[in-house]
């Protein structure tokens, strides 16, 4: 790298955090260049994290692998590192593609239903990023405060007695865990002397047995507090009803949060916790694989029992978050390529889902909404339509039911995993891996009931659903469909077409990705040789 390349990796959390300041010295009523500001910044940070990913795979000169960048010139483990490999570009892009649709469907209207929505957003995505790229586990307790200030301010925003009661419920339970978060790190400290994540791998293998209890939960109280955030079971009580009264943008955004818990778990397990860890090797493993089974079984419960189209989305949140778990934990390197895999389908859709829902429901009555949730006042009238003009013989179909029929049904059949679409490829990648081990044991087997189960069920309740608030005769004429709410859902169903289209460049990716975390040398290598800019006087 040279030249402004060298300074490519800082850009995702510099970026987000300079345009949201620039914000918020301009006055509300100032909402078009806001707008542009975001949708700008978004766009940028979409490019950027593709522009990571050819780095970590190869392009732009200076070989393949990770690339660490020293904040402040302070080499390793004493300074800032941040670190890009294929994983964390990876997820540096499915945040960019999520957060720049969601921004995009929020120009409908819902910006406007309360102040310094763009600014809140912009700050939400460089906590989500700075989580992803930190090198260091005290410098993540620093992104996840960033992400969850932003994430309180839009999780209440808009007005109604619900969603401040579930905000406020939201903001209790992850300053509670911000509090086990500080526990597990003073712990992990106390036993290693670092919480450089690179030096930590090289320590942990040393750790006297004495102190091996101590390090091992402070590792599992730090891990509660990821575990929470990805809605695990029985720690998951707070999120369905969470995700369900928030604006439907936030909703969308939300579903990579839960993602960072699973990220987190992921690279620390492989990084900390992996075959050359010595004593600590694979601890976690157990814990994880049975909470991930419980959590996929609760969320195919809830599932089924909900009648509300926002809440089966947030129980297969849970779903998600516990396959990618129960995953991580049976390990293997095919396995873990594909619960990746299956990460990026799954988010993408749930997403798309989050941003459907809300026109779905609109012609529904209002006893159908969740109760207490006002609708907020926009002061500029709300227009655009999807029509269908011309004479039509025998039934018609308005161009809203069409549309959102369609979009829905594409959703349906990617969280159901049906063929050949890139759900279906992430479960049976899954299910394939499975049986590729040695020995395939009970928990392989769970596994492989839980992810047809849940395919199920997700199946049963959304059809339920479609003919309950799309296909059933109405009245009224079908609600109105702007054109600005239409394209982002088109554009997350692509992506995810796109991932079944090119599931094979797709794979080769993933399959590199899940190597290098299984050989952490070039990880360890990248941050603990980082050259300095200028070198130390001697």
């Amino acid at each position: 790298m040279s030249g402004w390349m060298d300074h490519l990796i800082v850009a995702p959390i510099l970026l987000p955090i300079v345009v949201s300041a620039l914000m918020l010295s301009f006055d509300e009523r100032r909402r078009a260049v806001k707008r542009l500001l975001g949708l700008g910044t978004t766009g940028a940070l979409a490019i950027i994290a593709t522009l990571l990913i050819w780095q970590a795979d190869g392009g732009l000169g200076g070989g393949a692998g990770p690339r660490a960048y020293l904040v402040g010139d302070w080499p390793a483990p004493f300074g800032i590192v941040l670190v890009a490999d294929r994983l964390s570009a990876l997820m540096l892009l499915l945040t960019s593609v999520l957060g720049f649709t969601s921004l995009f469907y929020a120009l409908a209207r819902w910006d406007r239903s309360g102040p310094r929505f763009h600014a809140l957003f912009l700050l939400l995505l460089a906590g989500v990023n700075g989580a992803f790229l930190t090198g260091d586990i005290f410098n993540l307790f620093v992104f996840f405060e960033v992400l969850l200030a932003a994430s309180y301010g839009l999780i209440l925003h808009g007005s109604g007695a619900e969603r401040t009661k579930a905000g406020l419920h939201y903001i209790a339970i992850n300053i509670a865990t911000s509090l086990l978060f500080l526990i597990g790190v003073a712990m992990i400290y106390a036993v290693t002397g670092t919480l450089n994540m690179a030096e930590l791998a090289r320590r942990i293998p040393a750790v006297p047995a004495a102190d091996l209890m101590l390090l091992e939960a402070g590792a599992a109280i730090l891990g509660i507090a990821f575990l929470v955030k990805s809605g695990i079971w029985p720690l998951s009580f707070w999120l369905p009803r969470t995700y369900a009264v928030a604006a439907p943008p936030v909703a969308a955004i939300f579903a990579i949060m839960t993602k960072v818990g699973i990220y987190i778990v992921l690279r620390l397990s492989s990084l900390l916790f992996g075959a050359a860890s010595g004593s600590a090797a694979d601890f976690t493993d157990q814990w994880l694989i049975w909470s991930g089974f419980a959590t996929m079984a609760f969320g195919t419960l809830g599932i089924l029992a909900t009648r509300t189209l926002s809440r089966v989305a947030g129980h297969y949140v849970l779903v998600s978050s516990g396959t990618l778990l129960a995953a991580i934990g049976i390990g293997g390197e095919a396995l873990t390529a594909a619960m990746i895999f299956y990460l990026a389908s799954s988010t993408l859709a749930v997403g798309a889902l989050y941003l459907i829902i809300e026109p779905v429901e609109r012609n529904a009555d209002e006893e159908d909404f969740i109760a207490g949730i006002a609708e907020p006042v926009f002061d500029d009238e709300y227009t655009g339509a999807i029509e269908k003009d011309g004479d039509e013989i025998g039934i018609v179909i308005p161009g809203t039911i069409a549309v959102l029929g369609g979009g829905f049904i594409f959703c349906t059949l990617l969280l159901a995993g049906l063929p050949p679409l890139s759900g279906f490829i992430a479960k049976f990648a899954i299910i394939d891996a499975l049986f590729r081990n040695e020995a395939v044991g009970p928990t392989s087997w769970i596994l492989i009931g839980l992810i047809i189960l849940s395919g199920l069920a997700t199946m049963i309740a959304l059809t339920r659903a479609g003919i309950d608030l799309l296909w059933t005769p109405a009245d009224e004429a079908p609600a109105r469909l702007s054109v600005i709410e239409v394209v982002p859902i088109a554009v997350l169903l692509s992506a995810c077409l796109a991932l079944m289209i090119w599931s094979g460049p797709a794979f080769r990716y993933i399959e590199l990705t899940a190597a290098t975390l299984r050989d952490r040398t070039a990880y360890l290598e990248a941050v603990l040789d980082a050259p300095r800019t200028v070198e130390a006087p001697r």
